[in-house]
């Protein structure tokens, strides 16, 4: 006989399947019952709601990614390391949860709120302001080259994110498969540290 936390834990995997694939809208408590191989009374037993399901399973997704990112954040690093810092730990993270960026953005198209209020209120949501101020100092010091902070930001994120969320177009077209991608997502670290802090030289 199952005990209480494996039924939980296989409700949880399968209600992370679920959303990460079909996203809020899509997805029914029946549909995460099936997966998880419960009946649907069971599944309302341990949680009444999907949206209760949805944020357990988003919380603990975006935890996982922004806790290792924040600890760079925070940590005392000179600023090329605390770049390629963050740089590796957001692709490492994502590569644990590939599906989570372009859950993301289905998610900020169908409810922008929800996701919004979700992410950015996370207990471990990277001190960004803080990271952009050293930037700013690093320039007025002249040890990099005057960039806008934010388009810097948004750049790293896009680098590290595109490649997840067009896996099958560029394994198509590139004639990548499964292994070499995995290899390709690895490299792929060093190369936006490279290419970042290339675009940072005076």
């Amino acid at each position: 006989m199952q005990t209480t936390n494996s039924t939980e834990q296989q409700i949880i995997d399968a209600a992370r399947k679920i959303f990460m694939h079909k996203g809020f809208s899509g997805a029914r408590m029946q549909d995460i019952a099936d997966e998880a191989g419960i009946n649907k009374a069971m599944l309302h037993y341990y949680y009444r709601s999907k949206d209760k399901l949805f944020d357990m399973v988003f919380n603990e997704a975006v935890e996982k990614l922004l806790s290792r990112v924040s600890a760079v954040f925070t940590a005392d690093l000179l600023l090329e390391d605390k770049i390629q810092g963050v740089i590796g730990s957001y692709i490492s993270s994502i590569a644990e949860n590939p599906y989570l960026p372009l859950f993301i953005m289905n998610e900020i198209n169908q409810d922008p709120d929800r996701i919004i209020d979700r992410f950015v209120n996370t207990p471990s949501f990277p001190n960004i302001q803080e990271f952009m101020m050293m930037l700013n100092a690093e320039m007025d010091k002249g040890t990099i080259r005057r960039v806008d902070p934010v388009q810097l930001m948004i750049s790293i994120v896009a680098m590290c994110v595109f490649p997840f969320i067009a896996k099958p177009l560029l394994k198509a077209v590139f004639k990548i498969g499964d292994p070499a991608f995995a290899q390709f997502i690895e490299e792929r670290k060093a190369f936006v540290s490279s290419f970042v802090l290339s675009a940072l030289r005076p």
